[in-house]
């Protein structure tokens, strides 16, 4: 018995050590979303991750089959709503993502490839804390959207040029990106279509 309660201290003091050593790490850098994380942190962030998933989650398979037509609604809802973080290329080299901390992942990678399909569906509907992640999954219903989503996100490494102008496309454009109102009365080429808006995901 006293040495199951020595083994439960010890893993304790080493415990607080660890969080002691990773606050210390923290403050020396500030709040500052500058600074690279450190190979330490991501080397433990993404396992974190994992182990914070719910098993069932992670062994839930897609529901949603495969096809072209599954790819591309995945692609478009991606382009639109979110290619302003991760970038239509899945590479997170946008404005939004290289001024993130963490970083957004290149989706392309193993990191996200290897993730299983129910890992990617749970990530896109809650959100990973502490992220620039949001949770979907309340907002926009999720669902079957999510699902087409994480095919989309399996295609990402083989999106083809004529996927990627299309994407372009389909991202959605600021107030200097509209049309004159005048002009296109005149006949001028209509403004983008909104289609996947915030009414629906």
């Amino acid at each position: 018995m006293r040495l199951l309660l020595r083994l439960i201290v010890a893993i304790l003091v080493i415990a607080g050590m660890w969080a002691l050593a990773a606050g210390a790490l923290f403050m020396a850098g500030g709040i500052s979303a500058r600074q690279e994380p450190s190979k330490l942190e991501s080397a433990l962030a993404p396992r974190l991750r994992s182990m914070a998933i719910p098993s069932a989650a992670k062994n839930t398979p897609n529901p949603v089959p495969a096809s072209a037509e599954v790819v591309k609604a995945g692609m478009d809802h991606f382009a639109d709503h979110c290619a302003v973080c991760h970038g239509n290329d899945g590479s997170g080299d946008t404005e939004m993502g290289r001024h993130l901390y963490p970083r957004v992942p290149d989706m392309r990678q193993t990191a996200t490839q290897n993730l299983t399909d129910g890992e990617l569906f749970y990530i896109i509907e809650n959100g990973v804390r502490l992220t620039g992640m949001p949770a979907w999954g309340g907002e926009h219903g999720g669902g079957d959207s999510s699902w087409k989503l994480v095919h989309f996100i399996r295609h990402l490494p083989k999106l083809t040029p004529d996927e990627l102008k299309e994407m372009k496309r389909l991202n959605p454009k600021g107030p200097d990106d509209q049309i004159d109102p005048d002009e296109f009365l005149k006949g001028g080429e209509a403004p983008h279509e909104h289609t996947h808006g915030r009414g629906g995901k």
